[in-house]
């Protein structure tokens, strides 16, 4: 399984932010996006996972592959930590939350209420939702927000273990992860001619995940 963008163009409100964008992620690799806000990094990780259409070119999984993570953790505060990772993995047809618990160091707060975490805790909640998902390629936008220096290891760890399972890792980022075996695509070069403005790109990239 390879995930491929050849030539791709992405849009928002008709406008195209990039252009240009080619790619290649083989099984058990990770590529890490840097470019500053507003350069369209949401955009194209939305793209990529078939939450929007590309504005040209061709991506060549099916979305059917890949699990998303925005800015939003995607929890339900009613539920507890375990209801939550339950809920996500019978949605993916998958069964089992033990390993996710463990990777991002959640058992101790399983039967606690969601609503009632920290930010941290809650990210790390929203980031194991990938793991029960069972889905091979994990498309990510600033996956580390609220997260401390113990909690960005963590995660790092549980991307490791998905890539050393033939998994796939697209992430956007501003920090070192530790993850030195990671490509990195500065998508500066391919902002298009015509664009919208920074500002209105940087609030885009807040509220549409």
């Amino acid at each position: 399984m390879e995930l491929i963008a050849d030539n791709l163009a992405v849009a928002r409100g008709g406008v195209r932010v990039l252009e240009g964008v080619s790619f290649r992620l083989a099984a058990g690799r990770a590529l890490i996006l840097r470019g500053p806000n507003g350069s369209g990094k949401t955009t194209l990780l939305r793209t990529v996972a078939g939450l929007q259409p590309a504005a040209a070119g061709r991506i060549s999984l099916d979305r059917e592959a890949m699990a998303y993570a925005g800015h939003a953790d995607g929890i339900k505060a009613p539920l507890s930590v375990a209801e939550n990772l339950t809920f996500w993995a019978r949605m993916f047809g998958q069964a089992g939350i033990d390993t996710a618990l463990t990777a991002f160091d959640l058992r101790g707060l399983a039967d606690r209420r969601a609503g009632t975490l920290s930010a941290g805790q809650k990210r790390r909640l929203g980031l194991a939702r990938m793991i029960v998902t069972g889905r091979p390629v994990w498309v990510m936008d600033e996956p580390t927000v609220s997260l401390d220096a113990s909690a960005v290891a963590l995660f790092a760890d549980a991307v490791r273990a998905h890539l050393a399972t033939g998994g796939m890792a697209l992430l956007a980022t501003h920090i070192d992860l530790g993850l030195p075996e990671a490509a990195v695509l500065d998508v500066a070069p391919y902002r298009a001619t015509a664009q919208v403005g920074d500002a209105f790109d940087a609030d885009f990239d807040e509220v549409a995940a």
